[in-house]
């Protein structure tokens, strides 16, 4: 990941050009690195804002995710250089937006997401209102994912378990499992004919819990489509105490 930035606020854009650690065994940008792309980029933005980890810290205050919701439109192969907008949308509430848009050199899209983020209290471990904490600044209320993250259901007979112990190399600065690592477990969950043939087209997610090092996580995924281009939804909880921690829905194109 080099990524040069060629934009400031209310919108920061960066380009990226695919390594070949970022890339799958045929070449194309792996999910996982796509957002390590959008972890980065927002990170870098709301620093520049005022409003990053390292400056929330210092208030006793962080970031954690609530909620994602990506739309992908092509994968981007190896030495590919990819442009990658966002932005901070709104606050719903608890709730602050923010956005993602991924394009080629030619300006195609490759990839669209929205997330949701939510402003903790490290002292009392609740959230807080952003716009209570943080001000104003500046927003762009255009949406690049219309979504309003709807409730995702649970795994009622799963199909498929696997298991993941949590590892120090999984953890983030707030010491806890880094979300980037439950998309990976949940795209891991599969056979490999299935993922040797199929690549994720559309990916919800919720994140419901915490997992720290040593702990071990179970993903359940169940298909909730026969179609030729399925819908699976996984569950990860803790092994430990069944305790959940993240569901997701992800529709896989061939």
């Amino acid at each position: 990941m080099n990524p040069e930035v060629l934009d400031k606020e209310p919108r920061s854009i960066r380009r990226y050009s695919v390594r070949t650690y970022e890339s799958d065994h045929n070449g194309l940008l792996r999910p996982v690195s796509l957002l390590n792309y959008f972890q980065e980029s927002a990170s870098d933005h709301a620093e520049r804002l005022g409003a990053g980890v390292i400056e929330l810290r210092r208030r006793n205050l962080t970031w954690v995710i609530s909620r994602y919701h990506i739309r992908l439109f092509r994968y981007p192969r190896w030495k590919e250089s990819v442009e990658l907008a966002t932005w901070p949308c709104v606050n719903q509430g608890l709730f602050a937006l923010r956005e993602f848009e991924v394009r080629d050199e030619k300006g195609g899209m490759l990839a669209a997401a929205t997330s949701s983020w939510m402003l903790i209290d490290l002292k009392t471990k609740r959230p807080v209102l952003p716009a209570e904490r943080l001000g104003s600044y500046a927003k762009n209320p255009q949406r690049a994912v219309d979504s309003d993250f709807e409730p995702l259901p649970t795994v009622s007979q799963a199909d498929l378990e696997r298991s993941f112990r949590v590892r120090m190399g999984d953890l983030d600065w707030n010491r806890h499992v880094n979300h980037v690592a439950y998309i990976g477990w949940a795209l891991e969950t599969a056979s490999p004919d299935f993922l040797e043939k199929h690549r994720p087209a559309e990916i919800e997610v919720d994140f419901r819990g915490q997992a720290f090092y040593g702990e071990t996580a179970l993903c359940r995924m169940q298909s909730s489509s026969a179609d030729r281009e399925p819908t699976i939804i996984y569950q990860i909880i803790k092994s430990e105490n069944r305790k959940e921690l993240a569901r997701l829905r992800v529709a896989w194109r061939a």
